[in-house]
């Protein structure tokens, strides 16, 4: 493992690890959502792949922000991360809460530290091009800013927010100003977006000081950066003040008016990104077989002719596919899902139809 990058001795990652990820139903669930699952083949959860990735920035300085309910299973994954890098949420109050607290909690330790928040269920390709980025990330938040890198989009993707690159920042190296953020835009103008060349994929990575992103969010929702500043100093009133904190995201609280008032720097990031969405998406980064099927899980548990798409055998039991394409079979001790690449981003309406009939067991 490399060493901690000394010119960068305040930097902490900062992890948020929530979510249930149910277009990856069976697979993801409320209990046991995907950033605790290897689902690349590497031999390591989403979560400790992400920890193992920022190591040679920040060290031992990481910290993982996770629910109640997944507090156990992060300590377990991640056994050499001290008690107080663990900050627990009695309840999902959205990423800005959850970013914010981390922030409240390394302002009070460090004034100068500064943090950079990477979702736990991405993947990244090109590790060492990411932590280039996020060097100079680091060295742009010291004027201020409150910094993003910006992935080259690859496709006209429609389940992705972007953001419109502008002029050069400051003096820096490769960052320029982002001119604003865009939600997750329909094909035709997806499509504009890839053609114009001045858009970036929004991947949620953000790089700022602690009391920046504090002071920028006071502007906008003084009472949650109160409240945050207010549970770093007094911890033990988590469960009294969590439940009163306003339920938004970084983009919406922060990010967003910030690139109206012309506070955020985006750093062009070139290397391969994932957020693992979908079945769709987990198929295209897994090898594919001889036999054109992708298998995640025991491939002497599956047996295929004929077949192309994926299959996660996690059953333990045998999975056949004869003479079908583009199939998605994802099997549980629990739960049998078979579908098409074509149609899994409809895998969610089937964990809402679980959850109506009363199947909170299965989601």
């Amino acid at each position: 493992m490399s060493t901690t990058d000394e010119s960068m001795p305040h930097f902490w990652g900062v992890i948020p690890a929530g979510g249930a990820g149910t277009r990856l139903w069976p697979l993801s669930r409320r209990s046991s959502p995907k950033f605790l699952h290897d689902l690349t083949g590497s031999g390591h959860s989403l979560l400790q792949d992400t920890v193992s990735r920022l190591t040679p920035l920040t060290g031992a300085r990481v910290m993982v922000v996770t629910g109640v309910r997944h507090a156990d299973a992060v300590r377990e994954q991640l056994p050499d991360l001290p008690a107080d890098q663990v900050l627990v949420e009695p309840s999902p109050r959205d990423s800005m809460p959850a970013i914010g607290l981390a922030a409240a909690v390394l302002e009070a330790r460090d004034p100068e530290a500064v943090i950079g928040s990477f979702a736990a269920d991405h993947v990244i390709g090109d590790p060492e091009s990411f932590r280039d980025c996020v060097r100079e990330a680091v060295a742009t938040a010291d004027s201020g800013a409150l910094v993003t890198l910006g992935i080259t989009p690859g496709y006209p993707a429609t389940g992705f927010g972007y953001l419109k690159v502008g002029d050069p920042w400051l003096d820096a190296h490769r960052a320029r100003q982002v001119v604003e953020f865009v939600e997750k835009p329909p094909r035709d103008l997806a499509e504009r977006y890839l053609e114009s060349g001045s858009y970036r994929w929004n991947a949620g990575m953000f790089i700022v000081r602690a009391s920046t992103l504090l002071d920028l969010l006071a502007t906008w929702h003084p009472e949650l950066a109160e409240s945050l500043r207010q549970l770093a100093a007094e911890p033990a009133m988590i469960d009294q003040v969590w439940p009163s904190l306003t339920r938004i995201s970084i983009d919406h609280a922060v990010a967003e008016p910030a690139a109206d008032a012309g506070r955020v720097a985006v750093v062009p990031a070139d290397f391969p990104w994932d957020d693992v969405g979908d079945f769709a998406s987990l198929t295209s980064l897994l090898e594919e077989a001889p036999d054109g099927l992708r298998v995640l899980g025991p491939r002497d548990e599956v047996v295929s002719r004929d077949s192309t798409g994926l299959v996660a055998a996690h059953g333990g039991r045998t999975v056949v596919t004869l003479g079908v394409e583009d199939i998605v079979v994802v099997d549980t001790p629990d739960a049998l899902l078979v579908t098409t690449r074509e149609r899994v981003q409809e895998v969610k309406d089937i964990v809402e139809i679980l959850q109506g009939s009363g199947r909170e067991d299965l989601t």
